[in-house]
């Protein structure tokens, strides 16, 4: 039996539930959340229509989603996600909530017996007729025909933007024969490759590298919007748009309309459906006729429909009044006629059959459904009450949540004598107790049938997750390389210096056409950079913004700088390398491999681990067993555990009675990884003594921090957590064995100064969410290894991010929203001057809200105390300045406002907000900007990045792409960013790499930059790659080609993402793997003229091939050659061609000879 089928012995449900298709309104009270879940179960199986579950507010949706998440199928639930708020909903926000709302519309239309579930504001929500909509939806199978326009048209319409390159769900792009497009409900996007008319392959693609993955042979494309629009719409909207626009409208007003006139979708048009649709419908208009709707509790309905209703007339209100919208605009359709016009069934669910207003029923059953007891892993209780329950003959079910939970469990029950066997979820025995693997969120009592459902709430207390991770467009935004180049952008050239880069253009000389980068420098003076140069030419990346100076063309400027920073350059590698070598020469200590103890310890850890997590450890213990000092970076985004890879190696560190020091940067983080790694040591002695453990900060009076001084010097303390007191003169070790430093960005250069005496000879890691740009880029150079982790753990959601203009509306309902479920809200602002005023105004906003602030001129004692009284819950509203960056756990903060969020680094953006989201509740972060301000592009891009990182993890690639929007910074502390702004941020890596790479005594392979010119016509043509970035792209591919390899996967590319390339591009392919050879060959020039080619060696070069070696070289070509000295000593070899030569005969023989002389000279 199942537990549904415990309920056909109840006739009084079985008989309700098949009334409810009878009659327009049924009403059943006493249901309990547990037994919830086993009514609407009941109801998809006994009647089999679908059903739309309506809840007070959107925190109580996605809880119910949680619950039900593990009992229905993937596509048997959807989340009706949808912003109460209007100024939120009409913002633009992360992708994820669009995409779970198509999937509901195309769940109700496709009549499945599913659940939907929404909030009141849900079913306000204007939508396009079902009909439309389900046009709206495109079928392709291989095979198909259909003209491309036409297919552009539809994908217009549907909502899909054309881009040059898909990046984002939502995206198409079209090249020749070749479609792109990204659906907003699949992991990865399609490409779509015709042949005339005809779709000859269907495939999926990966972003990152924008290569085909696997074939399909047929896939159904959704709209990419919950609103399907046809041109006529478009050109009404913009027609009474313009009639109803006030005098002096808002510039978005205006852009709106302007775009409608020339019918285009404007990028906020849903501020616009008022007069985009002819019609409004609402999620009742999908709903089939047999469905059901069911209200849960609904005096609270009632009540938010009518507290979000004033609150969105008040931003309405607002928005006439400053002419950002028209009187016309509703945004949103009226509840109660919603309800008037719809003749579906309805159910009603209560706990209590109080007054329900005006509304009659058709039937009601008060439903005998109970909370059972709460045990909290008291043995003897449970077996008292199972004995009881035996004695009445109930059916008792306990549910875990894995097979391995199932064995632990039942080893303790045989400690008591309680024997249970294991069940599946579908053979339930009647009138006895048992186990089974299942997915209820909390239990429920149905006297009536005779059943007792206890879950691991009841059992052990504790809260089972959601299984089903909200599926995040993740790695959709994966960095593509930032270094891009966009017309416009600075660049650096390596001999002639900072310019403006003003695209590729095609010119033609002698008859050839030839691709060449064209820069401007000083006074309008213009270089052209043939493409296959492009290596010299890189993007010009600095810190914050800065303009740089562009050089004169021809000038010595550029040749100085260039020396200053090469001076400087060397300096610093030398300090680098000095460090290095000191750390490579210390011998460290070598542990010992794991221990039984260590893996008991490991195995003791509550959860599942992450492979990330699994993988850092291992990297870390092979560190530590190695007789090198370890220096790693733990890159892992906050919350992603790695404080339990932290303390696995600090444990092991123990085992082999070594000390360990964890330093934090603050106090209060200090108390609480000292509770934490109190808990988690707890019961796991090592050599039998247990692990003594002491934090040490300014918590600590004099008294213990003489004991503890002292346990370190004695070596009777084994870990101590500790701020920066732990680097005092007075601290020593007796013998400390391993240093953790968490959130190293935090601490002083001072700091670090005694660190670095401290950390010569011991092993080091160093964890953090974003590392700051320096640390990353040495990681990256190689003098430190670096681990990443970006899974994150099960039960995490995503942070619902808004970026939107700062009203007081917004703020006031996003802060009731966060106490109406328990939770604490963060307010930045980020000027100590006035914060009090701002505490003020909110005061007046929020009047039942208590609030305080802290900021970092306070006293450390009192901006320890108010914090501690925030983690206490005794407020719900902290206005903060940036202090909270650091690391404080406070899982009951869910929603964080940030004002004037434009002015904010990005990795600072990332930080704060991670500090959000550390539970399993869905977290919401506002980014403020002033109305009516205009971004500067900086802090345009930066709140842009921010958005599109909606997934969790990305901490790692915000740090990359801060690199290249701030440059790296100097690595060795506080010399500043100077030197790397001169020069830009690549070519000073360059240096920086070549500089080490000499001084480790590593030769750094000799190249000259080949000239080859074979008299072929060698580029990209307009009519095969037209966008100019991706051309840029492949000429960067192309030019790097090393390896026969490495060719064939540009090859493979082309073809892929461009269809088949033309003879232009072909030589372009040959003459860069010829040139590959050359440069290694130190080939200065390679030129046809007439029937021979000429080849001149560089200075080096020709002393190297010198003698019997130039001949060596010869030896496979089998063309004549005439070798003579040319001016300046150069060697100059010429090669005579033969009478018929085919392309590929010439690159084959050229080929070989440049492979045999370099071969000769890299030896």
């Amino acid at each position: 039996m199942q537990v549904i089928d415990f309920l056909k012995k109840d006739q009084g449900v079985t008989a309700f539930i098949a009334k409810t298709s009878q009659i327009k309104n049924s009403l059943l009270t006493g249901v309990e959340r547990g037994a919830f879940a086993v009514l609407i179960q009941a109801y998809l199986a006994q009647v089999g229509q679908p059903l739309l579950l309506i809840e007070e507010n959107e925190y109580k949706a996605q809880e119910r989603y949680n619950d039900l998440s593990r009992l229905l199928a993937d596509d048997d639930l959807e989340l009706f996600a949808l912003d109460g708020n209007l100024a939120t909903q009409t913002a633009v926000s992360s992708p994820d909530e669009l995409s779970s709302r198509i999937k509901c519309l195309n769940l109700l239309l496709s009549g499945r017996p599913g659940v939907v579930i929404a909030t009141p504001q849900g079913l306000q929500y204007p939508l396009s007729a079902p009909a439309l909509f389900k046009k709206g939806q495109k079928h392709f199978a291989v095979g198909d025909e259909i003209a491309l326009p036409d297919l552009a048209q539809w994908l217009n319409q549907a909502g899909y933007h054309r881009e040059n390159l898909v990046v984002k769900p939502g995206e198409f792009a079209m090249r020749g024969d070749i479609v792109d497009l990204y659906p907003l409900d699949r992991e990865s996007p399609l490409r779509l490759e015709f042949f005339g008319d005809e779709i000859d392959t269907i495939k999926t693609f990966d972003l990152t590298s924008q290569r085909s993955l696997e074939e399909l042979p047929e896939a159904t494309v959704p709209a990419a919007s919950d609103h399907v629009f046809t041109a006529e719409d478009l050109d009404r909207a913009g027609r009474e748009l313009a009639g109803d626009l006030p005098k002096e409208a808002a510039a978005s007003l205006e852009i709106a309309q302007e775009a409608l006139a020339n019918g285009q979708l404007p990028d906020d048009c849903n501020r616009y459906l008022d007069y985009l649709l002819p019609k409004s419908f609402s999620l009742l208009d999908y709903l089939p006729a047999k469905g059901l709707i069911l209200f849960n509790d609904w005096q609270l309905i009632a009540e938010s429909v009518k507290n979000v209703g004033a609150i969105n007339d008040d931003y309405l209100a607002s928005q006439i009044a400053s002419k950002m919208m028209t009187s016309r605009q509703k945004l949103r359709l009226d509840f109660d006629a919603v309800l008037k016009a719809d003749c579906h069934h309805r159910l009603y669910v209560s706990m209590m059959a109080h007054s329900m207003g005006r509304l009659r029923f058709g039937q009601h059953l008060a439903w005998d459904s109970r909370e059972p007891q709460q045990f909290f892993s008291q043995m003897e209780l449970l077996k008292t009450e199972l004995d009881s329950y035996a004695k009445k003959g109930q059916t008792v079910v306990l549910q875990v949540s894995s097979r391995r939970q199932a064995e632990e469990f039942n080893r303790s029950c045989h400690d008591y004598d309680i024997y249970l066997p294991l069940a599946e979820a579908d053979g339930l025995k009647e009138g006895r107790a048992q186990l089974v693997i299942g997915g209820y969120a909390s239990g429920f009592v149905l006297p009536d049938s005779d059943l007792v459902y206890l879950t691991e709430k009841e059992l052990f207390n504790q809260n089972k997750r959601s299984k089903k991770r909200i599926k995040t467009l993740e790695n959709a935004q994966r960095l593509r390389s930032y270094t891009e180049l966009k017309p416009g952008d600075y660049v650096v050239h390596v001999n002639h210096g900072i310019g403006r880069f003003e695209g590729i253009q095609t010119l033609e000389t002698d008859g050839k056409k030839r691709d060449y980068i064209t820069i401007t420098y000083q006074k309008g003076d213009q270089l052209f950079v043939p493409a296959d140069q492009l290596s010299l030419v890189q993007k010009y990346v600095a810190s914050e913004g800065k303009q740089p100076h562009v050089n004169k063309l021809g000038g010595s400027e550029w040749a100085k700088t260039k020396k200053r920073v090469a001076a400087r350059v060397e300096d610093i590698a030398d300090d680098l390398i000095e460090l290095y070598a000191k750390r490579e020469a210390e011998k460290g200590f070598a542990f010992s491999p794991d221990g039984s103890d260590q893996a008991a310890f490991e195995a003791a850890f509550p959860y599942e681990p992450t492979p990330d997590q699994l993988r850092a450890t291992a990297e870390i213990k092979a560190d530590m067993e190695k007789a090198k000092p370890m220096d790693r970076l733990l890159v892992g985004d906050v919350g992603f555990g790695k404080t339990e890879v932290a303390m696995r190696a600090a444990f092991k560190a123990i085992c082999d009675g070594k000390q360990v020091a964890f330093l934090v940067p603050t106090t209060i983080l200090a108390q609480q990884h000292y509770q934490t790694i109190k808990d988690r040591f707890k019961g796991f002695p090592v050599k039998g003594f247990p692990v003594e453990i002491a934090s040490f900060s300014r918590f600590q009076g004099q008294a213990e921090s003489k004991k503890i001084v002292a346990g370190l010097k004695d070596g009777s303390i084994d870990l101590v957590v500790g701020t920066h007191r732990i680097l005092s003169k007075d601290v020593q070790f007796k013998d400390l064995g391993l240093l953790i430093i968490d959130e190293e960005q935090r601490f002083g250069v001072a700091h670090k100064e005694k660190l670095k005496q401290l950390k010569t000879n011991i092993d080091v890691l160093t964890l953090t969410a974003t590392p700051i740009p320096r640390t990353l880029h040495m990681s990256m150079i190689g003098i430190r290894d670096l681990s990443v982790m970006e899974t994150p753990p099960q039960n995490r959601y995503p942070i619902q991010t808004y970026v939107l203009e700062q009203l007081p509306g917004t703020v006031k309902e996003a802060c009731q929203r966060e106490m109406q479920r328990g939770g604490q809200v963060f307010y930045l602002h980020n000027r100590v001057g006035d914060i009090e005023e701002t505490v003020a105004r909110l005061e007046q906003l929020l009047p039942e809200a208590r609030i305080a602030y802290a900021h970092g001129q306070m006293s450390e004692n009192q901006l320890e105390d108010i914090l501690s009284r925030f983690l206490d819950r005794e407020f719900d509203i902290l206005v903060t300045t940036t202090i909270i960056e650091t690391g404080i756990d406070m899982p009951n903060v869910n929603t964080m406002i940030i004002e004037d969020a434009d002015h904010y680094g990005l990795s600072q953006l990332y930080q704060l907000r991670g500090r959000i989201g550390r539970s399993a509740r869905l977290a919401y972060a506002y980014f403020l900007y002033q109305p009516n301000k205009v971004l500067t592009e900086v802090g345009e891009k930066r709140l842009d990045a921010i958005r599109d990182f909606t997934e969790l993890g990305a901490g790692f690639k915000i740090a990359m792409r801060d690199l290249s929007i701030r440059g790296a910074g100097n690595m060795l502390g506080a010399q500043q960013h100077g030197f790397i702004d001169s020069v830009g941020y690549d070519l000073y890596s360059q240096m920086l790499a070549d500089a080490i790479k000499e001084r480790q005594g590593k030769k750094p392979v000799k190249k000259s930059n080949a000239e080859v010119d074979l008299g072929l016509e060698a580029y990209i043509p307009e009519d095969y790659i037209a966008d100019q970035e991706q051309k840029i792209e492949f000429y960067k591919k192309i030019k790097g080609i090393g390896s026969l390899q490495n060719r064939e996967d540009i090859e493979d590319e082309l073809l892929d993402r461009f269809g088949d390339y033309p003879a232009a591009v072909e030589n372009l392919l040959n003459v860069a793997s010829l040139k590959a050879s050359c440069d290694l060959a130190q080939i200065l020039t390679l030129v046809k003229e007439k029937a021979q080619i000429r080849v001149i060696f560089s200075d080096s070069g020709s002393r190297e091939m010198e003698g019997p070696n130039i001949f060596k070289a010869l030896e496979h070509v089998s063309w004549k050659a005439r070798i003579a000295l040319g001016a300046q000593n150069r060697l100059v070899v010429t090669l005579l061609l033969p009478d018929k030569l085919t392309r590929r005969a010439m690159f084959t023989e050229l080929g070989t000879f440049a492979k045999d002389a370099a071969e000769i000279i890299q030896r």
